[in-house]
């Protein structure tokens, strides 16, 4: 697409009786991820700076960009980050 948005599904396979959470990563630009991490906050939103849940509300600084992750009501993992893994290329 031109502006370079895709979005892929994952298949519940067929023995799974529900489906099962799923990562998603969207990457934003600093003013998208400020406007979205005050809504985070205002909402108290419970959310982390790792997809382990081991650093709560706070976010992190991975590859020099900032990043947070959070769950949808479906229990979700959403990712937030201004930089793409393994920073811009050069």
């Amino acid at each position: 697409m031109s502006h370079g948005v895709s979005f892929d599904f994952a298949v519940v396979p067929g023995e799974a009786p529900e489906i099962q959470p799923q990562h998603y990563a969207f990457l934003v630009s600093d003013a998208e991820f400020d406007a979205a991490y005050a809504k985070i906050q205002r909402y108290r939103l419970e959310h982390w700076a790792d997809p382990r849940q081991q650093a709560p509300g706070e976010i992190n600084h991975n590859d020099g960009g900032r990043g947070v992750y959070f769950l949808d009501p479906s229990g979700h993992y959403l990712e937030l980050i201004t930089v793409p893994y393994g920073g811009w290329p050069e």
